[in-house]
């Protein structure tokens, strides 16, 4: 592959932050004797893309296949972008430096909307074009996954093939097979149409697109154009989640990025059931990864990468069943290094008195609570399961045991939001800071800091509020400007989002396939990193709708009745769209609906309709205002678990198994050194 650090060394120096760019970071692998090669491409700059597990757990899976070799690449910031385009110079993978070009298949994590414009950005820089249609055979194949892939409609002109699901095994499967294709002489059209084929694999051309009428009439837009193609595409899971090592390689940056810490994913999945909310759904079912699995991982991540700082991440890491006894193992396991244990997203209801004395040790940053929403009749609409009680006792807990600082998150223009609703953020938030005054000495109480952030909402595609349409941002700027104006305490500060840059969200979440030319058309106007303020171009997306004619105020803020089909039903989380519509009835009705994995199965149909279940360490045991008449004891914590072997059946949810408790942490037993570093047996 060709090397293009010399042309490109000149431009780097003049970079803005040129360590942007620059390859050798400990633990970057290569694999130059590899015949078959691909660039995994966070469509962002590095700062933002390095930190992302996507990028890190999908190169370490290709790597790890004998005859593929995986890159990073990034979006160069505009600076270096202008650069590329005045010299006549590619878009560079960060291993080689080499065109994306070159490259047997591409691949885009699409982990926001926002990131539409910089995957033509992308394409454009590295000389491929930007429609699928007009790509010959030589052009490297495009495929893209993440959270948009779930609604990929408005990417559909650009993307070749897209993952649905989870791909530590999807992506790897699909590169070997396009890799014996290729070998075997197949054209691009054989090979789409094989990947089509493939459990979980989405080829957009392969569908002819239906009206309206037609549509409702058959529970589709799209119907296959071609014999064999699937009528729905399942997305696909990783079954060996829960006993795969929580440690594996990850690239120690030069540059300071935005989460410069290492990462061990302590679960997956999530079964709250908000009902706003895309990543609940498309994670089903939950998988726990076990006490010495994640003790283990932190243990050898820190060692390898010298690091000082572990975040165990997941959607809602304190509902981990084994969560106390991880925080107090690693604890006790680094008493007095300095090294601090932190978890990124914590619930109400799990952050008690106990909790708060096992997160962060001695060292006390700030903490983010999402109450969501300002009345408890709000909460019930979108099922947060929560209660103010939860907040304060959280609170209590929290500057008891050394926090100063707080916020709070919420959302704004819900579905069946009132005045009265965004007036009770107010209340709850000045409470919030009276109870925090309360739980610290007097002396201290000038060092509290109370902060509000709130978000407008966005219709997400695969959630039973998809068919609610968004609040128009004169109506949001209203509302955020009423919450303002609400807050009298000048120690709570408020903040909320732009409404311009929800408002494309909106329209990229809910929109056809007739917003994939409304992407090219904003890109064409200049529209890149549109979710950076300083970039963002609301004239050049205003002027794209008008001449693509599309009416974007009726694609993000038309409401539905449930049960009407949207232009993603031809994919599927695994939860059924007629649960998703029960689940709207019922946020209309006021009523809750119980997280599955603390009681009853809640019928969603993820678990059978994957042929999966719920994995959890041990049962769980709900608290705070959940936990009345809903709590089954787990028994006494063991010292330690083991590997997922011999699961046992819940005595509540037959969609749940146990991590068996095999043996007491013998060494033999440990996590084993995970592979994927490729040739040279190492970081280097």
């Amino acid at each position: 592959m060709t090397n293009l650090w010399p042309q490109v060394a000149p431009l780097v120096a003049a970079a803005d932050r040129p360590s942007r760019y620059i390859d050798h970071e400990f633990g970057a692998v290569r694999k130059p004797d590899a015949d078959f090669r691909f660039c995994m491409v966070y469509p962002d700059t590095y700062e933002l893309g390095q930190p992302n597990q996507a990028l890190r757990i999908l190169v370490n899976a290709v790597n790890a296949r004998p005859h593929l070799a995986a890159e990073r690449g990034f979006i160069p910031a505009p600076d270096m972008c202008d650069a590329l385009r005045r010299e006549g110079l590619p878009i560079f993978s960060m291993e080689s430096c080499a065109p994306f070009g070159e490259f047997d298949v591409i691949g885009f994590t699409l982990a926001h909307e926002l990131v539409a414009t910089n995957v033509l950005e992308a394409l454009d820089l590295a000389g491929i074009p930007l429609r699928a249609a007009d790509r010959a055979e030589d052009d490297p194949i495009i495929v893209a996954g993440g959270p948009c892939a779930y609604n990929p409609e408005p990417f559909h002109l650009f993307i070749d093939a897209f993952s649905i699901g989870e791909g530590e095994e999807a992506v790897p499967d699909a590169l070997e097979l396009i890799r014996q294709l290729r070998l075997q002489g197949a054209s691009r059209a054989d090979i789409l149409r094989a990947l089509a084929a493939q459990d979980g694999w989405y080829v957009p051309s392969l569908y002819r697109l239906r009206d309206e009428a037609a549509a409702q009439r058959a529970g589709s837009w799209l119907e296959p154009a071609q014999p064999g193609v699937p009528d729905t595409v399942v997305k696909r899971i990783y079954e060996g989640f829960a006993t795969s090592p929580g440690w594996e390689p990850c690239v120690v940056p030069y540059a300071e990025v935005v989460h410069d810490r290492l990462s061990v994913e302590v679960l997956r999945g999530c079964a709250r059931g908000c009902r706003f909310c895309q990543a609940g759904m498309m994670y089903r079912p939950v998988r726990e990864r076990s006490v010495r699995n994640i003790v283990e991982s932190v243990k050898a991540g820190l060692a390898h990468t010298g690091y000082d700082e572990v975040s165990l991440t997941s959607l809602s890491s304190t509902d981990h069943s084994r969560i106390a006894q991880v925080l107090e193992q690693l604890n006790c396991a680094f008493a007095g290094t300095g090294t601090r244990i932190s978890l990124p997203s914590q619930r109400l209801d799990s952050f008690g008195v106990d909790m708060a004395g096992l997160v962060a040790g001695q060292k006390k940053g700030g903490l983010t609570f999402a109450p969501e929403a300002g009345t408890q009749r709000l909460r019930n609409v979108i099922n947060k399961n929560v209660t103010e009680d939860d907040l304060f006792a959280a609170i209590d807990a929290a500057f008891a045991a050394g926090w100063r600082r707080c916020k709070l998150y919420f959302m704004i223009g819900l579905p069946t939001e009132t005045d009265e609703d965004v007036r009770g953020i107010a209340s709850l938030a000045q409470r919030a800071y009276d109870r925090a005054k309360k739980a610290v000495p007097p002396e201290q109480r000038g060092n509290i800091r109370m902060s509000v952030s709130a978000a407008l909402f966005v219709p997400k595609a695969q959630t039973p509020f998809q068919w609610d349409g968004q609040i128009p941002p004169e109506e949001a700027r209203r509302r955020a400007h009423l919450l303002r104006d609400s807050v009298k305490y000048k120690a709570v500060d408020v903040h909320w989002h732009d409404p311009a840059t929800s408002f494309v969200e909106a329209v990229m979440s809910r929109g056809g396939r007739l917003a994939a030319e409304w992407v090219e058309a904003a890109w064409k106007r200049g529209a890149r990193f549109d979710a950076w303020t300083e970039y963002f171009n609301e004239q050049a997306w205003r002027d794209a709708a008008d001449e693509v004619g599309l009416d974007v105020e009726a694609v993000a803020q038309t409401s539905y009745e449930p049960g009407y089909v949207m232009p993603w039903a031809h994919i599927s989380t695994g939860a059924s769209a007629r649960w998703l519509a029960k689940e709207r009835y019922r946020a209309a009705e006021e009523i809750t609906t119980p997280d599955c994995t603390f009681g009853a199965c809640s019928a969603c149909g993820a678990c059978p309709g994957l042929e999966s279940g719920n994995v959890l360490a041990a049962l769980r045991v709900a608290a705070g205002s959940n936990a009345v008449g809903d709590g089954v004891s787990a028994g006494p914590p063991e010292a330690c678990d083991g590997a997922a072997s011999n699961a046992r059946p819940s005595r509540r949810n037959p969609y749940i198994s146990l991590l068996a408790i095999e043996d007491d942490c013998a060494q033999e037993n440990a996590v084993p050194e995970p592979h994927g570093f490729g040739e040279g047996g190492g970081p280097q």
